[in-house]
């Protein structure tokens, strides 16, 4: 008998424990990879349909955009969840091109497992894809633009297209643009988050403006204050307006109606020391981020003195940015340096549904750090997209004014790049050659699902579009209606095509590199 016979095996994991090897391994996961991105491709483009989402606190949201559905999304497979964190790092570094990213990787995972199951090995697909990802990385070197105002534009037109804000895109775009110029002349790089939104629940969509400073609501606490004023010093408080109560309990015996007096009196001294030095700093609006004593309040409107009150942090600090006011903790470290300005203040009662709010307007601000998009319309979740939607556009133009570049959209670079790729791959003698070629396959599916989803036939759309790329000099794309014209007003910026191209390319390579899946769950 030989050595061990007999004995039980060693066990190393638990029975339930499941190990999968071999090529079934990257199926499974390029197929759950390709069940994702099928998901957001009908949602692609301007012509792309939207998703109604039923969340678990029952609330409803109806939408197109790619990062919000993938945020609602509960995944569990990790291949999905491969697919959310690539979405989520794309939606962080640019804002936009989720959706885009989606199709990329899922059209690369597709065309690889096509040449799995014919034999290739997972690491030649690897090596082609890279080569071809340089490749793609030289084309755009080759085909940005310089920035130009209206290139600009089409960059903001291009975000907004097949969102919410469709039905005014002119108007919003317009709006993107000239709201972030405002605040490059004091901000050397514009953002979004330099941009604050506000919904009027009032009109419509064509109603929406830029407000040059800031706009909330809050309720006003005095009627008799001024509700209209112009050329206005602001004093940005974040702390309370009142006499700060003890820390301790304290106990006064009083023992005579003076000694009663004297107390009242030095309380009320206190309380006109802090409405004086608000007084003599010159300011005529003060926003305060606490509670305001209703003594004090009462001398600063005899001054003509607008004071608002239980602003939040958010609040505060755009109306320091907009109005160029230091914020201050206390009134007593007020002083006339520390005051912002603006040219108009208005605020006006508006009965709500639940509580009697007042609508602050602050404008007119000079060279003001931040600026306010008033959104018109009355509809709810209408009016929240609008607002994701213009977000996006946002970051994609902010985006573009830092690259100072951009790149054709509609297809047209992606096909240039697929051109490109496939021109390299006849020069490639090994094997990673049918790599590249599925790579530029892949880049297709942009302009094929733009076709898809206008309702033509992607084939015949995509093989006309092969022989206009390789044929003309200038940007070939597909238009709104679907069919293979010149680019015209539609561009995106250099960052978002390259970390979309590089963030599907590394996801499909880190998938097709996985050669066991080992699930201690026993699925």
């Amino acid at each position: 008998m030989s050595d061990g016979a007999g004995q039980p095996p060693v066990v190393i994991v638990s029975e339930q424990t499941s190990i999968t090897s071999g090529t079934a391994v990257q199926e499974k996961l390029i197929t759950a990879a390709r069940v994702f991105s099928d998901l957001l491709k009908p949602t692609f483009g301007p012509r792309g349909l939207d998703k109604m989402l039923y969340k678990t606190n029952g609330t409803t949201a109806v939408t197109n955009d790619g990062a919000k559905i993938v945020a609602e999304l509960l995944v569990k497979h990790p291949a999905a969840k491969m697919m959310v964190s690539m979405a989520n790092s794309q939606e962080e570094n640019c804002g936009d091109g989720v959706t885009t990213t989606m199709l990329l990787c899922g059209a690369l995972l597709q065309e690889a497992n096509h040449l799995l199951r014919k034999g290739l090995h997972p690491l030649t697909l690897v090596e082609g894809f890279r080569l071809s990802l340089e490749i793609a990385q030289v084309q755009i070197d080759l085909d940005s633009q310089e920035i130009t105002e209206e290139k600009l534009l089409g960059v903001a037109e291009t975000a907004l297209t097949g969102k919410g804000t469709e039905g005014a895109l002119d108007l919003f775009s317009s709006m993107l643009v000239k709201s972030l110029t405002l605040i490059s002349q004091k901000q050397e790089t514009p953002r979004a988050e330099n941009i604050a939104m506000f919904k009027s629940n009032v009109g419509n969509i064509t109603d929406s403006r830029i407000i040059t400073g800031v706009a909330f609501r809050r309720r006003v606490l005095l009627d008799s204050l001024p509700n209209r004023l112009s050329d206005v010093n602001v004093a940005v408080i974040s702390g309370d307006i009142k006499i700060r109560k003890m820390t301790r309990t304290a106990e006064i015996q009083i023992t005579s109606a003076n000694q009663l007096d004297a107390f009242v009196d030095a309380e009320r001294d206190r309380k006109r020391s802090l409405a004086t030095a608000i007084i003599k700093s010159g300011a005529k609006l003060v926003l305060s981020g606490g509670e305001i004593d209703k003594d004090i309040l009462h001398h600063l409107a005899d001054e003509e003195i607008l004071v608002i009150g239980e602003l939040d942090s958010s609040e505060i600090n755009n109306s320091a940015s907009a109005t160029g006011a230091n914020i201050v903790d206390s009134v007593l470290d007020l002083n006339p340096l520390d005051l912002g300005f603006c040219g108009n203040v208005l605020w006006e009662r508006n009965e709500a549904s639940e509580m009697v709010e007042d609508i602050i307007r602050i404008s007119e601000c000079v060279n003001p750090g931040l600026v306010t998009i008033e959104v018109g319309g009355a509809g709810e979740i209408a009016t929240e997209e609008i607002i994701r939607g213009l977000h996006d556009g946002l970051r994609a133009v902010s985006l573009a004014m830092e690259d100072e570049e951009v790149l054709p959209g509609g297809g047209a670079i992606h096909s240039r790049i697929a051109q490109a790729v496939r021109i390299a791959s006849e020069s490639e003698p090994g094997r990673a050659r049918l790599a590249m070629d599925a790579f530029s396959r892949a880049m297709e599916t942009i302009p094929g699902a733009l076709v898809e989803n206008s309702g033509n036939d992607p084939l015949d759309r995509i093989l006309e579009l092969r022989t206009a790329t390789r044929n003309n000099e200038y940007f070939t794309g597909i238009d709104s209606d679907g069919n293979v014209s010149a680019v015209a007003r539609v561009w995106h910026p250099r960052t978002l095509i390259e970390e979309s191209l590089q963030s599907a390319c590394e996801t499909s390579i880190g998938m097709l590199r996985i050669d066991q899946v080992i699930s201690s769950r026993g699925d």
